[in-house]
């Protein structure tokens, strides 16, 4: 009789941590009702009879009622024995079933209970998660082995773009479709930052949290990592959460991993995918995320700069145009420019937003290429005047480009060959890579130098990706691209007599396809254009042939090769003219004749450019002819 008042007592408890669980709705949870009960979702969703409901609720009773636990220990006859076990749910609750206690079983299986360490099965104590827990009460925590690999992910308070907004909820119609449970959703782009963008929007169209998680944080161990899954599948049951999975700078050979992982959990799972990555031969449900077009980077840009942007003067087209940069960049830069304006009202805000968003750019080319910083002006280049009116033609291509191709509607009726290619061959020294320079400092816009030894690579596959991420830095910074020494990389392609030619054509075949599809402005360099392939003469919008400069041409050049400020004695122009040189070995003997007269505390004499000369020749293995240098001293 005793043990059966002490069994009503339980029983009694019982009933009254039920009525405190159940007396409203949980904060937080998710379901089809909105006023279910936190214990009847759990019992729903891991499909809990009610004897397996009670043993949960007998565990979460300990946690929060003291009296509980005398009943606990009163019904099991011994006053240390203050926590529930399955002897104790055996004899005191109803429809007792073994199934409960089996590994398998929902209660052991989801972790919604543990069993302690102890006498056996039966007589061992039995705990309820602490993540279960909270979730009975109310309480918005997660489970600390997941805390501990994810983090938050929030909605940010921006509107984001059309359409950033229509991926997200493309894949918030597939999480609600019957196929569903075919895949993960491979979310597709450029840009990273554009990836985090249609997150944002996910996370404003999901009833529940949002986590993220790069790949390679995933567990490698198959233990630790089936119960990753089973805790994430669990989380993902109670409150609908969804799980970012960043592949951004993973090694792909992470795959195997992260497809273990996905095998075993679930849930909603957004895998972030680079376009054109080795990760985006995924299984999955591709949703693609277009790129912006140069109208919504327009709208963006006004909204950051607000009543700023009026005062643009037409510039803001041309600046969305340009810089094919992210919702997140515009208003950063937005924003500084406009708190500029506002402290300084004289200020140009276009020159602010476009110096901004230059040196924006300007990180994507690190360890890519070299910046090159112009110096010289139209004045400096010495060409003829049909080469002149070619390159300025080269400056009104890309200035107009916004209109021809915008609103003359070219890039509507074309997609490829829409940028500007440039192609300037003569012997070295003839003012090639200066004239690159003085079209980009015209632009203001940066000239990036490839440098081939960061391109070209042994390995079969790398010199494309690293060609890859040069032109995909490009387009998002209008900078002006230079090829020197072009042939190197726009060779011909040969006969295929073995492997090494095979990789070889595919390298200039991917050049070929990467060039017609830019949209910037590229210039390509070289002293053989007779090597280039003729594929890429065809893609070349301009070809200009800088001639070797006459004798008139040399004196106009070394009457400016000298600084103002440069100390002079009797130069005579016209009998240094008589050296038969291009224009950068003029400079490099100027700059000879310079260092030798600072070091014997002189002006620069004919001397000098004499001695000058001579070491210069030796260097081209040209001897000084009595012509060249006749009647000089």
């Amino acid at each position: 009789m005793r043990l059966q008042a002490n069994q009503e007592s339980l029983c009694r408890e019982l009933d009254r941590v039920y009525s405190s669980l159940t007396g409203g709705s949980v904060p937080g949870t998710v379901t089809d009702d909105a006023r279910a009960f936190a214990v009847e979702h759990v019992c729903e969703v891991f499909r809990l009879t009610p004897f397996e409901r009670d043993i949960l609720l007998l565990c979460a009773g300990c946690e929060l009622e003291g009296r509980f636990s005398d009943a606990c220990a009163a019904a099991n006859n011994d006053v240390r024995s203050i926590w529930p076990t399955m002897s104790l749910a055996f004899s005191s609750l109803p429809d007792a079933h073994w199934n409960a206690i089996a590994p398998d079983g929902p209660l052991r299986y989801w972790r919604l209970i543990d069993v302690l360490p102890g006498a056996g099965l039966v007589r061992s104590s039995l705990r309820i998660s602490e993540r279960i827990l909270h979730f009975l009460v109310g309480v918005d925590c997660v489970d600390e082995h997941l805390r501990n690999l994810m983090r938050r992910v929030q909605p940010w308070g921006q509107t984001n773009p059309a359409p950033y907004r229509a991926c997200a909820l493309r894949i918030a119609e597939y999480w609600n479709s019957a196929t569903a449970a075919s895949g993960p959703v491979l979310l597709v782009g450029r840009r990273s930052s554009d990836r985090s963008l249609v997150e944002a929007e996910i996370c404003r169209l999901v009833d529940g949290p949002c986590f993220a998680i790069r790949a390679a944080e995933i567990p490698s161990g198959t233990e630790e990592r089936a119960l990753i899954a089973r805790l994430w599948t669990r989380e993902a049951a109670l409150t609908g959460a969804v799980l970012f999975i960043g592949t951004h700078d993973t090694d792909a050979a992470e795959t195997g991993r992260l497809s273990a992982f996905l095998d075993l959990a679930g849930g909603g799972f957004v895998v972030e995918v680079r376009d054109g990555s080795e990760w985006d031969r995924m299984e999955g449900f591709r949703v693609r995320i277009p790129s912006l077009t140069s109208n919504d980077r327009k709208a963006l840009w006004s909204e950051a700069l607000g009543e700023a942007s009026a005062t643009m003067n037409g510039r803001l087209d041309r600046i969305a145009d340009y810089f094919d940069v992210d919702a997140a960049a515009i208003r950063l830069a937005g924003g500084l420019a406009k708190d500029a304006v506002a402290k300084q009202p004289d200020l140009d805000p276009g020159e602010l937003a476009w110096d901004e968003c230059r040196a924006h750019t300007r990180r994507s080319f690190e360890r890519l290429a070299r910046r090159i910083q112009p110096r010289a002006r139209w004045d400096d280049l010495i060409l003829p005047d049909p080469h002149m009116d070619t390159l300025r033609q080269i400056v009104a291509h890309v200035k107009q480009r916004s209109v021809v191709n915008g609103k003359w509607g070219f890039a509507e009726r074309y997609s490829q060959g829409l940028g500007v290619t440039a192609l300037f061959a003569g012997t070295s020294g003839t003012g090639k890579t200066m004239a690159a320079g003085v079209v980009a400092e015209e632009l203001n816009l940066d000239l990036f130098q490839i440098d081939l030894s960061t391109v070209v690579s042994k390995y079969i596959g790398e010199t494309e990706k690293n060609l890859s991420r040069i032109f995909d830095a490009a387009e998002s910074s209008g900078a002006v691209l230079l090829f020197d020494e072009a042939d190197a990389l726009f060779g011909k392609r040969g006969e295929v007599k073995d492997s090494v030619d095979r990789y070889a054509n595919l390298e200039i075949s991917y050049l070929l396809q990467r060039m017609e599809s830019y949209n910037g402005l590229a210039i390509l360099t070289t002293n053989m254009k007779h090597a280039l392939d003729p594929a890429f003469i065809r893609r070349i919008r301009f070809i200009l042939q800088f001639p070797f400069p006459g004798v008139a041409e040399r004196t106009r050049i070394w009457e400016r090769v000298f600084p103002a400020q440069a100390p002079l004695k009797s130069l005579d122009y016209a009998r240094m003219a008589q050296l038969n040189i291009a224009g950068g070995v003029i400079r490099n003997i100027a700059l000879h004749a310079a260092f030798m007269a600072s070091d014997q505390g002189s002006e620069i004499g004919m001397e000098h450019i004499l001695s000058a000369a001579r070491v210069e020749y030796s260097k081209l293995e040209r001897p000084l002819t009595p012509a060249e240098i006749g009647g000089w001293i």
